[in-house]
C-alpha cells in the first residue's frame, strides 16, 4: 500500500506541483502534531514501548478518497472499533504521563492516509478532487506498531518504531 500511496503523492506532485504530502511518510495520524521539548522524546519513547507491548495487530481498511476542502486530498480509512480504541488509549497514556499532549483532541477523529496537502491551491482542488473521486480504492492491511514522526523542516522522519506486543 505505500508504494501506492507513493504513486498517487507522485501524480499530484506533476499534476498540481503538491510536494508536502511527499515529505512524510505514508501513515495515520492518531494524535495531531504537537511542540514537545526533545529532552521528552526519550521518555516518550520509553512510555510507547511499554504502551505497545500490550496491544495487538489489527486490521485497517482504506475506502476510497475524500477531502477537507480546498486543500487536502486523502484515502478514506474507516474508523474501526480497534483503531478508535487505540487512538482513545494513546492520549490518555500521554495525558496521563505528562508528556506534553496539549489537550485531547475535540475535533472528530477522521482517520485518512494524505495524498496532497496545504500545498494544493484553492484553484486546483476541484480538478484534484474529481480525478480522485473517479478512482475507487479498496484495501485492507494489519496494522502492528505506532510510528513516531518527528517534524525536521523540510520533511518528517520516524524517530522510532514500537511494534505491538504480540508482534514484538
Amino acid at each position: 500500500m505505500n508504494q501506492q500511496v507513493l504513486e498517487w503523492k507522485r501524480y499530484m506532485l506533476y499534476r498540481f506541483n503538491c510536494k508536502k504530502a511527499l515529505r512524510l511518510p505514508a501513515h495515520i495520524t492518531l494524535i495531531p502534531p504537537f511542540n514537545m521539548p526533545s529532552i521528552l522524546e526519550v521518555p516518550l519513547g520509553r512510555s510507547l514501548e511499554d504502551f505497545t507491548r500490550h496491544q495487538t495487530a489489527f486490521s485497517i481498511y482504506l475506502k476510497n478518497f475524500s477531502a477537507f476542502a480546498p486543500r487536502v486530498i486523502y484515502v478514506h480509512v474507516e474508523p474501526g472499533v480497534s483503531l478508535l480504541q487505540l487512538k482513545a488509549d494513546l492520549e490518555d497514556l500521554l495525558l496521563e504521563n505528562d508528556l506534553d499532549l496539549p489537550k485531547k483532541e475535540e475535533r472528530p477523529f477522521q482517520p485518512h492516509i494524505t495524498i496532497a496537502s496545504r500545498d494544493l491551491k484553492k484553484g486546483d482542488f476541484a480538478a484534484a478532487q474529481a480525478y480522485f473521486s473517479g478512482r475507487s480504492c479498496e484495501a485492507q492491511f494489519e496494522t502492528g506498531a505506532v510510528s513516531l514522526l518527528r517534524n525536521a523542516g523540510e520533511r518528517w522522519e520516524v524517530v522510532g518504531e514500537y511494534p505491538f506486543g504480540d508482534l514484538a
